[in-house]
């Protein structure tokens, strides 16, 4: 079987190779043989590659933060999956045929869900709903501003927001993304610049926006601090820029805003696992229902790796690119 290596650190469709491996034996009383249906490549994944991420990964390594499949085979001590059984990969080595976890590094889902959805659901969904749900209690009507919204998570975002009755304002680079967001449910898209705050004013009525999510930092940071209320936080889980955050001592001292932090392997980390299930099969219901729909721009088997990263790597796509490791 294959799975994808990566060989050193670099440009990801130099670096990256589907390489032949042992195909699983039979599991251990504690685990499971997945068969991979659906994987995305994220931001996260490229930055990983190219050794800009949080941890630097060993050379070589196998790789694939997001994954979902069908269970193969469970081991005697698993009583809560069988085979058959459609599920979420919680492990990062996804990019394969199959895997073997641990029964704690899956998550069940319901039988007919779209696979490609669901394997865009582990970072961007859940992303998403973290950042609307634990930083500022909102409520109907209220307001939330972001950029990269045209991003998997902005995506997400706006769609979760909507559902709930919060109301975006979605910043973007390019002029022809606001109509597509505006299909997606936004309330308001405006193109970035040094007149954000007053264009971003006069389209709200002036209303009080206590949440900023920002994913590129940067000068971003600071014209989005600009347009929050007095108290209002921003959460910051990208570096699109490439730059540091920017933001003034007159946000932070007299307007009171707060600029934090939001990595989701971090907060994923401190929840019990029946936690995290009950947060992915929530939004799998929302998948369901037609909530989150995130658009795809292509699909690539694993014979094809090397493309599938130069592709994922391209600036202004139109959606993920997966990989459908076994067709």
């Amino acid at each position: 079987m294959l799975a994808a290596e990566l060989t050193a650190i670099g440009p990801a469709h130099e670096v990256v190779k589907a390489v032949d491996v042992s195909a699983p034996g039979a599991p251990g009383p504690d685990e499971i043989v997945v068969t991979l249906s659906a994987c995305s490549i994220n931001p996260a994944d490229l930055l990983l590659i190219e050794g800009k991420y949080a941890t630097q990964p060993e050379v070589p390594s196998r790789l694939g933060i997001e994954g979902v499949g069908t269970v193969e085979a469970v081991g005697s001590e698993i009583d809560h999956l069988a085979p058959g059984d459609v599920v979420l990969s919680l492990g990062r080595t996804n990019w394969a045929h199959k895997v073997v976890l641990k029964g704690t590094q899956a998550v069940k889902l319901p039988a007919d869900i779209d696979v490609e959805q669901a394997a865009m659901l582990k970072v961007n969904g859940a992303t998403a709903y973290r950042m609307l749900k634990d930083y500022v209690e909102l409520a109907p009507g209220d307001w939330v501003i972001q950029d990269a919204a045209n991003s998997g998570v902005g995506i997400n975002l706006i769609r979760l927001a909507a559902a709930a009755g919060i109301r975006t304002v979605n910043v973007v680079r390019r002029p022809e993304l606001i109509e597509p967001l505006m299909d997606q449910g936004a309330d308001m898209v405006v193109v970035d610049g040094p007149d954000l705050m007053r264009r971003v004013h006069d389209a709200t009525g002036g209303a009080e926006i206590r949440l900023g999510i920002d994913a590129v930092a940067g000068s971003m940071v600071y014209r989005m601090a600009d347009c929050l209320a007095p108290g209002g936080v921003i959460v910051n889980y990208g570096l699109l820029s490439g730059k540091p955050c920017e933001i003034s001592a007159d946000h932070l001292v007299f307007k009171g805003l707060s600029l934090t932090g939001f990595w989701l392997a971090k907060v994923a980390s401190g929840m019990a696992y029946d936690d995290i299930a009950a947060m992915y099969q929530a939004l799998a219901e929302r998948i369901q229902d037609g909530t989150l729909v995130v658009p795809v721009e292509a699909r690539y088997p694993l014979e094809q790796i090397e493309a599938a990263m130069r592709h994922a790597g391209t600036y202004g796509r139109g959606g993920k690119v997966l990989l459908r490791p076994n067709g």
